[in-house]
């Protein structure tokens, strides 16, 4: 049988835990906050058009936000990523996964926490990520 202080050393220990998990929620949302805000600075600082931010927390367990973009042409989506790449490795975000960069009509970049769509308008046009992405959860296809 427990005493009474090994059962107020437990809570204690319980209550640690607790609030250790708290704490690390915070810290990794603040990382993917930083992440976020890394990413757009970044596509602003590009030019680049018609910028989207849909949070798929809640929709998808791939990422927590989603980012969408254009480029008004291949060259300028190409440089768009490189930027965007760039950016991330100096501020030590630097493992991102990339698709799409040879042909610059639709780049991916996963970062873990933001996926990046980068897109000539065409392409963006025609498989209208973000109308599916921003459908609310409730008119969600089962």
């Amino acid at each position: 049988m427990l005493s009474e202080r090994d059962t107020l050393t437990t809570a204690m220990q319980t209550s640690g835990a607790t609030s250790t998990r708290k704490q690390n929620a915070k810290t990794a949302i603040a990382a993917v906050e930083d992440v976020l805000k890394a990413v757009t600075d970044s596509l602003e600082d590009s030019k680049a058009e018609e910028l989207v931010t849909i949070d798929i927390k809640d929709k998808s367990a791939l990422a927590d936000y989603m980012v969408i973009a254009s480029g008004r042409s291949n060259r300028h989506v190409s440089a768009i990523a490189d930027h965007l790449l760039r950016e991330l490795k100096t501020r030590g975000m630097g493992s991102s996964k990339v698709e799409g960069l040879d042909s610059a009509d639709w780049v991916l970049i996963d970062t873990g926490d933001v996926i990046v769509h980068l897109f000539r308008p065409e392409v963006r046009e025609f498989y209208a990520l973000e109308k599916m992405w921003q459908m609310p959860a409730s008119e969600e296809v089962n």
